[in-house]
């Protein structure tokens, strides 16, 4: 049985593996004591990033690669958690912007006996390094409308390091709506898809705890900050929507 699964989701990432991130990755893991996974799923990617992870892959026989066609970060992180065998899956960013190292803390808290145990950037004794004034203060204003309409509570739903038990895997991913299998993107647009994450587990009673991370900002092209936060508001609401009409079922 496989302890710890990590699902790397992947889009055009030539230029990051030739940093030697995933190098890092793997060799972090090596000197663990717990059995490991790497699922790299893959969004469709056009840069032919794609044989190359393949290749990587043939060389660590720990390693996957998931080919999925392009739909977005939210169908593509949904495809690894649920083609993952491990006990934990953790999901994580291929840039390493939270290094691999960090799981160490949200494991303690998951032997604890939590169900979910996300990274956050807003707690005491949290690390960020880099960020630009403005992308910080957008994240801070949409997470007071989060608290408010779907997850109260959680200081930092966007931080893209959470580890799910698989019984909350195999329960969540599949009854997403408004990112749910008929939810696709054309472009990098990651958006509330942590939200409906997190607003399904408290709607199910599944136990969450945040753990204060490191987290270094990399620059990207991918986010378009005024375009990405309207239609993360617009998707705030449809998961609002979503359960005044009953989409998620009664709660337990």
């Amino acid at each position: 049985m496989t302890y710890l699964s990590v699902i790397i989701p992947a889009y055009n990432e030539k230029e990051n593996i030739s940093k030697g991130l995933l190098d890092q990755v793997v060799e972090y893991l090596n000197q663990q004591s717990y059995t490991w996974e790497i699922i790299i799923s893959d969004d469709g990617s056009t840069d032919g990033s794609v044989a190359a992870l393949e290749q990587f892959a043939e060389k660590n026989k720990s390693v996957r690669v998931l080919r999925n066609k392009h739909a977005g970060k939210a169908q593509t992180v949904t495809s690894g958690m649920l083609n993952a065998r491990g006990s934990w899956r953790l999901f994580t960013d291929f840039d390493q912007s939270t290094p691999i190292s960090e799981v160490k803390k949200l494991l303690e808290r998951a032997e604890q006996g939590f169900d979910i145990v996300i990274g956050s950037r807003e707690m005491v004794g949290a690390k960020r390094d880099k960020e630009p004034w403005y992308r910080h203060l957008m994240g801070r204003g949409f997470n007071l409308w989060v608290q408010m309409v779907a997850v109260p509570g959680v200081l930092d739903t966007q931080c893209g390091f959470k580890l799910f038990s698989e019984k909350a895997t195999t329960s969540l991913f599949p009854n997403l709506v408004v990112y749910g299998k008929q939810a696709r993107f054309k472009d990098a647009f990651t958006g509330a898809f942590d939200v409906e994450l997190l607003f399904l587990a408290i709607k199910n009673n599944f136990s969450i705890r945040e753990v204060p991370i490191k987290w270094h900002h990399m620059r990207t092209n991918r986010v378009s900050p005024i375009k990405d936060s309207l239609r993360m508001f617009r998707d705030l609401l449809k998961i609002k929507l979503a359960s005044l009409t009953g989409k998620y079922g009664r709660q337990p």
